[in-house]
């Protein structure tokens, strides 16, 4: 299922435009990362992509139809979407936890069907979190949560998996196991969008790369390219070089005298 923007705009009355002409494609099989200052429109852009709010021009398409053809139902029997936050203090087990996302397929009354069932075990099972199934959400660390609310997300059978900054407060292990997971879900035909203030770890997992600024594409393609020095500049206003190799190894280039106090020697390159 391919999910498309073709030049969206908005405009929020009290701040201004904040998307001025955005183009962006998902495709079945891929993991796309948008990238860009804070204000920068992404998180406006997301929640244009599942319906939430209405571009005032441009058109958005799922699977060749109109998005504003949709009901919100059918919506997210398409499009999940994994938020930034989600709160620790619900008092809910795992498995009603991931039964939320059972939402857009039940009936009136909210009965739980055997169908129900099955793809929540499903989803805990995609995420490696079948052992959790009874445990208190809010007694899990913060990369079991994150998995969780991938599983919630998962359950709505859904082709296309918006994330927006799933990787926030996760320390190094858990990020590797989240991208290892998007990678893993991909494989399986999912179209994944993953928005991201990471850019150490996070573009060796992509297929593809936006950078988003001030309301426009600064450049979109092979991660590679599209965060090479100059688009760096012109989306952070800062001299910042990220070089992959061919076998997954990173260097970073840090603007002259940047790191010049540093207690010791640093493994990040710092050359002018």
């Amino acid at each position: 299922m391919i999910l498309e923007a073709s030049r969206i705009a908005f405009t929020y009355p009290e701040t201004g435009p904040v998307l001025r002409g955005v183009d962006l494609r998902l495709e079945p099989g891929t993991v796309t990362g948008l990238f860009g200052p804070n204000g920068g429109g992404k998180s406006t852009l997301l929640r244009c992509l599942n319906g939430v709010l209405r571009p005032e021009s441009g058109q958005i398409m799922l699977a060749g139809r109109p998005l504003s053809d949709f009901p919100p139902r059918e919506i997210a029997r398409c499009v999940a979407v994994v938020p930034q936050e989600s709160r620790a203090d619900l008092s809910l087990t795992v498995n009603e936890m991931v039964m939320l996302g059972r939402y857009p397929h039940t009936d009136l009354w909210g009965d739980e069907t055997r169908k129900d069932r099955d793809a929540v075990a499903a989803s805990l099972a995609k995420v490696h979190a079948e052992r959790l199934t009874q445990r208190p959400f809010n007694h899990l660390s913060g990369g079991e949560r994150q998995r969780v609310v991938i599983a919630r997300a998962l359950a709505q059978e859904a082709e296309v998996l918006l994330l927006d900054e799933p990787a926030t407060h996760l320390d190094i292990a858990h990020q590797l196991e989240l991208y290892q997971l998007l990678r893993a879900l991909a494989a399986q035909r999912y179209a994944i969008l993953l928005v991201s203030h990471d850019l150490m770890l996070a573009p060796l997992f992509l297929d593809r790369a936006v950078l988003l600024a001030a309301g426009v594409v600064i450049a979109s393609g092979a991660p590679a390219e599209v965060l090479s020095p100059g688009h760096m500049h012109a989306a952070f206003d800062v001299d910042l070089a990220l070089t992959w190799t061919d076998d997954q190894r990173m260097t970073i280039q840090l603007p002259r005298g940047c790191l010049k106090n540093r207690p010791g020697r640093n493994t990040m390159d710092d050359r002018p």
